[in-house]
């Protein structure tokens, strides 16, 4: 049982606080004092402090052993009388009531001193007045919750270094707005929250910002933002476009502005305390030119050689170019276009563009009429192309002029014949030949033509022949035949015995005339408009000949006979001769044996000191020297034509032409075509020539048709499967005469060249599609694509693991890079040598790092190990895979339940599912 006592009890007991109440600052220190007395007879053997008044029989706590004092109280009394606390580091907990308790050696003695100490702890704070206005002096209080215990001395901080004030307040005088700076006091070593001043202005620091920012152009929209400083902030804003108010708020948008949007513009900001304006913003509106028009100085009529300034003129912002325009072509730039010694030229339609970046206008045509004299003069005839005796035509004369022609007159020569502007001629005649102008008039002037020349033509007229020497003709001298018609054109001479031509040209002569040369003789005139005949002249040779039979065929025996035109009075002595040399016979005939094809000899005959006429065997015989040409000559490429030509000698000349490549008639002329040729038609070709008297084949001529690469294909070697680190060869073949050149591609990239391509150590990145390009100098064709298929074992093998949200299972799955695709996936546990799964995906069951092994036909490949950690909480996980490989697709589901219990500690699973992979 406690004894609560006072400060003096009766039997003997006394416990005194020197003060009952005590106000200290948080975090500082402090003492309570206390003084006790204990009875005589008793020996204190505990004195303590604590929170509780304690009334029953159980002892309370000591504040020294509770865990929040522990360190901060002190017990600084003895057993005899002082009974003093020490606090340190006091917190705002702390506030509460303390008691004094000692206990002596004597059953009861137990005692708790009434009353206690009570406790204050408070914090320093600055008081700043509730409205400051920029300008006002300003006092700051330091206060306390409580009255601290001992008188204190005070510190001002201003930003953190002190000040003179030592007392409870600190004035200020005047405070600015801009005023920013942080107060504090301090008492005892403590210090309160720092405070600033929230100083009340009107508005300062106004300015205006534009958004978007940058060039303003007409049709978009635009906001002014006005912003100030001001405590309170700003209430009202008002805008002004120069004096006048346009709008309020402290934003100010135009939509779709336009150029009268320009000028400048202000905003006024006001709160209670005042008000102020802006600076000036300047509002540029950018927009295309408009209101495009041209003016042309001088005024008035325009004549050519003078000179003449176009001037542009518009509205745009920024500042426009200029460029002119005649019709749609440009002529010139600038605001003005000067035309210096204007012709009739510049005539037309001119407008000028006005642009700047923010798009371009187009004024409205100015006309520019030029005035000129006549120039250009010019004569056309109709009909056109040449001008018959007989027909009509018009003269027409055509100038330049401006204003037109008023008056055109017509000249032959130095001769009036016409005025106006088309002079007409009917029925014209050969004396209507001759040169024509035409002069042209305005009131600016005349010009005349250049000549026109008039050539009227006809056929040939008025035709005659005569001879010369006239009278009788005896055969070995010469004679000569002249003709003379008029005619425009002029006209070509033809000479006709009978129904022969046998000259042409104004005269024909006949040198050594004999018998063959009588006769009647025509001479044809003509031009292209037509022709005319001469009455015949007939002319009478008397001469000997050489009859010759009619028809010789070679190696038959041939007889000539010697003849005249008349029977002669005596027997005469008869001469042959054979190229001018005499021959043996001196009758009037010469046997020939067994004539041949070559016989070109010229025969003939003398009697009587006149000589016959030379003749020639005409020896008919069969085909021979039958040979073949081709056209074009040099290299046939195919999709080209080729002609072959057959020529022989033969008389009479070859009636038959066969045409036969190898034993195959394939054609039939002189000459056989083969248009758009191909390499089918490449061969041995021969020429069959025949006439009545025979037939001869020609040697062979070899036709080889050159043509671009085709029939191109590609093949592998070795066939089969091709794994990785073998030897692979690409081999190109195609159909082609001239020698080619291979190119091998992978995709679209050049790889190599010649026939073949050989891969030594082939790998994956082999893999792809090839063709080959033949090439020769008449064209490439590329092949198909041939695909290689590179098989390789697995590698980049990557074991991964995946935690569902909301399992608390690890699922790994294994990946790899393999051809053919893997085929069997095996999961191990570090430190185990067989496998405790398979296939694509594996759930974990036990913490552990596991890896997994991929394989297929042609090896396999170990990932490196995933770490896993199980939490074995309750779990239900069901994990579903899929591996595909070597074209067969294997699905398996496994599902797992999972227990755990707390309070046996044991783990129970239970397999309710299972397929394996």
């Amino acid at each position: 049982m406690y004894c609560v006592a006072g400060v003096v009890a009766q039997d003997g007991w006394a416990v005194n606080y020197n003060s009952k109440s005590v106000c200290t600052l948080k975090g500082s220190a402090l003492s309570m004092e206390c003084t006790y007395t204990p009875p005589s007879n008793h020996s204190v053997q505990k004195a303590f402090w604590t929170k509780e008044l304690v009334t029953s029989g159980s002892e309370p706590p000591d504040l020294s052993d509770d865990p929040e004092y522990r360190g901060r109280v002190q017990y600084l009394g003895d057993e005899h009388r002082d009974c003093s606390l020490r606090f340190k580091n006091v917190t705002e907990t702390d506030q509460s009531k303390y008691y004094f308790i000692f206990i002596t050696n004597q059953p009861g003695g137990k005692y708790q001193g009434a009353g206690g100490v009570d406790l204050s702890v408070t914090d320093l704070q600055v008081e700043v007045p509730e409205r400051v206005i920029a300008g006002d002096n300003v006092t700051l209080t330091c206060k306390t919750t409580c009255s601290l215990t001992v008188r204190p001395t005070f510190t001002w901080y201003r930003n953190g270094s002190s000040l003179s004030s030592s007392t409870d307040q600190l004035h200020l005088q005047p405070v600015s707005s801009d005023n920013k700076d942080r107060y504090h006091c301090a008492v005892l070593g403590q210090n309160s929250p720092e405070v600033t001043l929230n100083v009340r202005y009107g508005p300062k620091n106004i300015s205006v910002s534009i958004s978007p920012s940058g060039k303003i152009v007409e049709g978009s929209s635009v906001t002014l933002t006005c912003s100030s400083d001001a405590n309170p902030p700003v209430q009202n804003y008002t805008w002004l476009k120069g004096t006048s108010l346009v709008a309020e708020g402290e934003t100010y948008t135009m939509k779709n502005i336009s150029s009268v949007d320009s000028g400048e513009y202000k905003c006024r900001s006001s709160n209670e305390h005042g008000q102020k304006l802006s600076e000036a913003l300047t509002l540029n509106v950018l927009h295309p030119p408009k209101s495009v028009s041209v003016s042309i100085s001088p005024s008035g009529e325009i004549v050519e050689g003078s000179s003449v300034n176009l001037t542009c003129s518009s509205d745009g912002n920024p500042p426009v170019e200029y460029n002119w325009f005649k019709g749609t072509s440009i002529v010139g730039k600038g605001e003005t276009y000067t035309m210096k010694n204007i012709s009739s030229v510049d005539s037309g339609q001119y407008k000028c563009r006005s642009s700047n970046e923010h798009g371009e206008k187009l004024s409205e045509a100015l006309n520019l009429n030029v005035l000129y004299p006549p120039k250009n003069i010019s004569v056309s005839i109709s009909p056109s192309g040449e001008i018959m005796e007989g027909s009509s035509l018009n003269l027409t004369c055509s100038s330049d002029a401006n204003p037109p022609v008023q008056n055109y007159t017509w000249f032959k020569g130095a001769s009036l014949v016409a005025e106006g502007e088309t002079y007409t001629m009917k029925n014209i005649s050969s004396v209507d030949s001759g040169q024509y102008k035409c002069r042209s008039s305005n009131e600016h002037g005349e010009k005349v033509s250049e000549a026109l020349t008039l050539n009227v033509l006809y056929p040939p007229k008025n035709i005659s022949v005569s001879v010369s020497p006239y009278g009788e003709i005896m055969e070995g001298r010469s004679v000569t035949l002249t003709c003379s018609s008029d005619a425009n054109p002029p006209v070509e001479y033809n000479w006709i015995k009978g129904t022969s031509s046998v000259g042409k040209g104004e005269t024909y002569t006949m040198k050594n005339i004999s018998s063959v040369d009588r006769g009647e003789y025509n001479c044809r005139s003509s031009n292209k408009h037509g022709e005319k005949l001469s009455e015949a002249l007939t002319l009478n040779v008397l001469y000997l000949q050489v009859e010759v039979p009619e028809r010789v065929i070679e190696g038959d025996e041939v007889t000539l006979t010697c003849k005249t035109t008349c029977s002669l009075t005596v027997t005469p002595t008869f001469t042959w001769y054979r190229n001018g040399s005499s021959l043996s016979s001196s009758t009037d005939q010469l046997h020939l044996h067994s004539v041949s094809s070559d016989n070109k000899d010229r025969y003939n005959c003398a009697v009587l000191g006149q000589n016959s006429p030379e003749v020639t065997l005409n020896v008919r015989y069969g085909p021979k020297s039958v040979s073949v040409s081709i056209s074009p000559s040099g290299e046939i490429v195919e999709g080209r034509s080729v002609t072959l030509t057959c020529s022989s000698d033969a008389n009479p000349p070859v009636q038959n032409y066969t045409w036969f490549k190898g034993a195959s008639s394939v054609g039939k002329g002189e000459t056989y075509t083969m248009n758009n040729i191909s390499s089918v038609d490449s061969g041995e070709y021969k020429c069959r020539s025949s006439n009545e008297h025979g037939q001869k084949l020609s040697e062979a001529l070899t036709l080889n048709v050159l043509y671009p690469p085709k029939n191109i294909s590609v093949s592998v070697s070795p066939s089969g499967k091709i794994v990785e680190g073998s030897s692979v060869t690409l081999t190109c073949s195609s159909d082609s005469v001239s020698p080619v050149e291979y190119h091998w591609f992978k995709g679209t990239s050049s790889v190599a060249k010649g026939e073949t391509y050989t891969m030594k150590k082939i790998s994956s990145v082999n893999r792809g599609e090839y063709k080959c390009r033949s090439s020769n100098k008449h064209g490439e064709k590329l092949s198909e694509a041939l695909t290689l298929n590179v098989l390789y074992p697995p590698r980049n093998v990557r074991a991964t693991s995946i935690r569902a949200p909301d399992s608390k299972s690890e699922t790994l799955t294994c990946s790899s890079d393999a051809n053919p695709p893997v085929q069997n996936y095996n999961w191990f546990k570090e430190g185990g040598s067989s496998p405790v799964g398979s296939g694509h995906s594996y759930m974990a069951l036990q913490s552990g790092s596991y890896y997994c092994v991929a394989q297929n036909e042609h090896g396999s490949q170990k990932s490196a190990a995933v770490t896993v950690k199980v939490n074995p909480n309750n779990i239900l996980v069901v994990v579903t895979g899929v591996v595909v490989g070597l074209g067969v697709v294997v699905a398996g589901a496994v599902f797992f339940y999972c227990r755990h219990v707390r309070k046996s500690k044991q783990q129970h699973l239970a397999r309710v599912g299972d397929l394996d992979y």
